[in-house]
């Protein structure tokens, strides 16, 4: 009997091991922290995909190089999914100074997607966003002291 014991409580320690190892555990996007001390959520990473033919796509950046800045545009997306990229250019060093915001209001239901760099959203300079509703759509994009390059297009199968 008394040999048991020892057994008995080696099974018992590596039960208890072994639970706490596989138990689960719900990932949390990292916090980062700006230039100016306050506290962002990074974006966690989304799917990748391709982008095909184009809705929209300027030549060059569009240049923001103050708060005032304001450019729109309009396209009508087909009932085949679509994306967004831009990729955010700073022209300045502080991120304090720096962000882009792109909203894309569907013009028939008013529904309205925003997304954006710095401030409220991300340092993520490079983000690619899958859409699906068709219709018309108003694209207003705002920023300060950023170059950006904006493509919206239809995605690839």
């Amino acid at each position: 009997m008394k040999a048991f014991v020892p057994l008995l409580a080696c099974m018992i320690l590596i039960t208890v091991l072994l639970a706490g190892c596989t138990g689960t555990q719900t990932a949390t996007p990292p916090v980062q922290t700006t230039a100016a001390g306050s506290p962002t959520v990074a974006a966690t990473p989304a799917e990748s995909f391709e982008l095909g033919a184009s809705y929209l796509s300027h030549p060059t950046p569009y240049s923001f190089t103050s708060e005032k800045d304001l450019y729109t545009e309009q396209f009508r997306a087909t009932n085949e999914p679509w994306g967004v990229e831009f990729t955010v250019n700073p022209t300045n060093e502080d991120p304090q100074y720096t962000w882009f915001k792109i909203k894309l209001t569907q013009m028939d239901t008013g529904k309205t997607d925003t997304f954006g760099y710095g401030r409220e959203f991300a340092y993520d300079k490079y983000q690619l966003h899958r859409m699906y509703a068709s219709g018309p759509y108003k694209v207003e994009m705002t920023g300060n002291r950023v170059s950006v390059r904006v493509d919206i297009a239809k995605i690839k199968p």
